[in-house]
């Protein structure tokens, strides 16, 4: 789902013929049917392996690497390649933003800076924090490294799901994990406090929630009741995550 940070976060999902807002939706019953598979890269109706990707799409595709994961593990830094160096380097070379979020405990995330604040919404976080700006890929996964000896690089989402989030002080936790920085990274500290909260659709959220799984559910209805993270909340507590479901062929019903 896209989205636009506004006063109330603003979903947006493109299908084959519309684009929804989503906020819209809101209160009313929606049905759910699973209807197969199309790989994002090959289009072939192959079943998805991960990412919306399938099996052979997976482990030939340079957006889907390991690096993609574990920025760490970026080499493009050193010209050398691991399945595309042309679209490695224009990937990785480019501003990386070391974050704080707040979206069940406080977590440590990478993103790109052009992905801010599009990455912590689609995690549910409810504050997040900039913490280091870098030049590229690589110095922000290894200053995720370090500082996740220290902080979690996790977030629970069936607490983000239910607004179970710890009430934590970002810009203290950024002051006092600010000693563990890597050496390579400590110039790249970023001093302005600046602390964006993030308000989302949701009418209620549940006591407990349960993830649709659409290959052993293949049809669900429900009312929808809120949006937060990539997650749609129905009122008797199912989830549907739709960035999981990338890939797989869905048709939305409004009933």
């Amino acid at each position: 789902m896209a989205t636009e940070n506004e006063e109330q976060v603003q979903y947006y999902l493109t299908t084959s013929s519309h684009v929804l807002n989503l906020n819209q939706l809101l209160n009313k019953s929606i049905a759910i049917t699973f209807d197969g598979y199309e790989c994002l890269n090959c289009g072939k109706a192959k079943k998805i392996f991960r990412q919306g990707h399938c099996y052979d799409c997976f482990y030939e595709q340079p957006g889907v690497a390991d690096w993609v994961m574990k920025p760490e593990l970026s080499k493009a830094h050193l010209g050398i390649e691991d399945r595309n160096l042309a679209y490695e380097e224009k990937a990785q070379l480019q501003p990386h933003i070391v974050y704080l979020a707040l979206s069940s405990n406080v977590k440590v995330g990478v993103t790109r800076k052009t992905q801010v604040p599009t990455r912590w919404i689609d995690q549910g976080a409810n504050k997040a924090i900039p913490f280091v700006e870098v030049p590229n890929r690589f110095l922000a996964g290894i200053t995720e490294v370090a500082l996740k000896e220290h902080v979690s690089d996790k977030t629970s989402w069936q607490k983000m799901l239910k607004n179970d989030v710890a009430d934590e002080d970002l810009i203290a936790v950024k002051k006092e994990l600010r000693q563990y920085l890597p050496e390579e990274t400590k110039e790249y500290y970023i001093n302005e406090d600046l602390v964006l909260d993030i308000n989302y659709p949701v009418e209620n959220y549940p006591l407990k929630v349960s993830s649709l799984n659409l290959e052993k559910e293949n049809f669900y209805q429900g009312v929808l009741k809120g949006i937060k993270g990539q997650y749609l909340i129905f009122e008797d507590g199912k989830v549907f995550n739709v960035r999981s479901y990338e890939g797989y062929k869905v048709t939305l019903d409004i009933v």
